[in-house]
């Protein structure tokens, strides 16, 4: 059996492997390392979880022993797809290089351009960087390339997925053509092997699993579900998941829960808090500090279920995960195997639950080809009731009120001091208010109105509650005068109390006689000249 002492690295590197626990690479390890030693190009496949890191951290701190880096042009490079993953190797760089004195640089989004520009100028042995923000870097004239030795593009399919791949193209044109270039990758797409063919010299091909395959140690379950309408499936499914993580009880240890869109990561997270669950959302429109943060609670765990994109899928070493839940399935296949390939890691067993629903069979059937066997079909979990009022509200934080607001609990018990049974009274007292009112002749409009007023502010004292607020202002003010009730004589209808004199007046035309009538119809005449 091959040891990591076998394989010629540095005794300081040596060191460092033994005092973090490990004694025997894995199989892509125990092939690529002595190649990369050798100074060749190495095409390393091998599916999630099988220890790529260390294939080319090991032999980088090996080669790069000997040297020193100058400002600005590091003389390594490490290309990874996620922030997350570039901070993975970070750490791993930490651990195996920490009895040397080689330098790092970690170049991600969502940290401020200062700190690391410092970390540039002084000049670093091994740069670890997400395509965009070493571009960043690079058209601010704050980078040069031209000194790199070793190259390593890490998840090359992922760099696929996320549109990456002309980035890349730009950045190998940016490192010298002598370099040396170590390419990983889980699968082999058409677009990734034309890379490989043009940026590639003569590569070391280590292939040590089939191409998309999953692991043995996982157990894996198709939970097929039928949503009794078709604007309740993604509440169905929420209550699918919750019940199986209940199924599982303690064998749930810790869990990724797995969506295909970053709105529903949020939702399904928010949901399974409401419930009892301790979950937190990560996807790639969070904040950096929250993603760190919220990755570290996982691998403490302070938090036990990641609602993850698949910003999470790829290249992450958490490897105690117990379960993972895909509750969409991958519209891309591969993405399968990266996502149940969190669990199950290192030798360790692990649960894989997929929830389909029936538009979702093209993309089992693209699994189902990559994978080249079919996933085992799961019951649903007992107990779970579907289709019934708002199965995705806490029972007891389900409101009584049914879909559109319409109807309500009937068996509900009233309240004890609500406002229903007054409110019912005050319109009994308006409608035997109103009997007198239509008996009653019509003598004038100040004859009724006293009465009425009255009338209605008695009622509304003595129905008033005890709990209720303080009478308005107005009912506690006196009644108002009525100054048309003194003795003015007889009301003026219509016009009020006073009618302009000219309005009584009568105008009348004078009477013509017969001269002015007979001038009137003279016809007028012109001036004759």
């Amino acid at each position: 059996m091959t040891r990591f002492s076998d394989l010629a690295l540095d005794p300081r590197v040596l060191t460092a492997v033994s005092e973090a626990g490990y004694e025997t690479p894995t199989p892509i390890q125990a092939q690529a390392i002595p190649e990369a030693l050798k100074g060749r190009d190495v095409l390393g496949i091998a599916q999630t979880g099988t220890g790529k890191t260390a294939s080319f951290t090991l032999p980088m701190i090996t080669l790069l022993g000997q040297g020193r880096a100058k400002a600005r042009m590091p003389r390594s490079l490490v290309l990874c797809p996620t922030r997350e993953l570039a901070a993975q190797v970070a750490e791993n760089f930490d651990i195996y290089a920490k009895h040397t004195k080689l330098t790092k640089a970690l170049l991600i989004g969502g940290v401020a351009f200062g700190e690391q520009d410092k970390l540039i100028d002084r000049g670093v042995d091994v740069l670890i960087a997400t395509p965009g923000r070493l571009l960043d870097h690079h058209e601010r004239g704050k980078l040069l390339l031209t000194g790199v030795q070793i190259m390593v593009v890490d998840e090359a399919d992922r760099m696929l997925d996320m549109g990456f791949i002309p980035d890349i193209e730009r950045i190998f044109k940016l490192t010298p053509f002598t370099r040396q270039t170590l390419f990983f990758s889980a699968t082999m797409a058409p677009e990734i092997e034309r890379i490989t063919n043009t940026f590639l010299t003569n590569p070391a091909k280590i292939e040590v699993a089939r191409q998309s395959t999953t692991s043995e140690t996982i157990e894996q379950r198709l939970i097929s579900l039928t949503p009794t309408r078709k604007d309740r499936s993604f509440t169905e499914k929420r209550a699918v998941l919750r019940a199986l993580i209940r199924a599982e009880g303690e064998a749930c240890t810790n869990a990724i829960i797995f969506c295909n869109r970053k709105m529903d990561v949020d939702v399904v997270a928010k949901s399974l808090k409401q419930h009892g669950f301790n979950a937190a959302p990560i996807h790639g429109d969070l904040d950096q500090s929250v993603r760190t943060r919220t990755l570290d609670g996982f691998r403490d765990g302070s938090v036990h279920l990641l609602v993850a994109s698949d910003v999470a899928a790829r290249g992450l070493d958490i490897p105690a995960v117990s379960h993972v839940f895909n509750f969409d399935v991958p519209s891309h296949p591969e993405d399968y195997v990266h996502r149940i390939g969190r669990t199950g890691r290192a030798g360790r067993q692990g649960k894989a639950f997929t929830i389909a629903v029936p538009s979702d069979n093209k993309y089992l059937a693209a699994v189902t080809a990559l994978i080249k066997t079919e996933i085992p079909a799961g019951a649903l979990p007992e107990g779970l009731e579907l289709g019934g009022e708002s199965s995705d509200k806490p029972r007891e934080e389900r409101s009584t009120r049914s879909r559109g607001g319409r109807d309500r609990d009937r068996d509900r018990k009233p309240p004890e001091h609500g406002h229903e049974a007054p409110m019912a009274e005050v319109v009994v007292v308006a409608a035997e208010v109103s009997e007198p009112r239509a008996e009653a002749p019509r003598e004038g409009r100040r004859e009724r109105a006293e009465p009425r007023n009255e009338s209605r502010r008695d009622d509304r004292k003595d129905h008033r509650s005890d709990d209720r607020r303080e009478p308005r202002r107005d009912d506690r003010r006196e009644p108002r005068r009525d100054y048309r009730n003194e003795d003015r004589g007889p009301a003026v209808v219509g016009m009020g109390d006073h009618v302009p004199d000219f309005i009584l007046r009568s105008f009348r035309l004078p009477e013509l006689t017969a001269d002015d009538t007979a001038e009137a119809e003279l016809p007028a005449t012109g001036t004759e000249g």
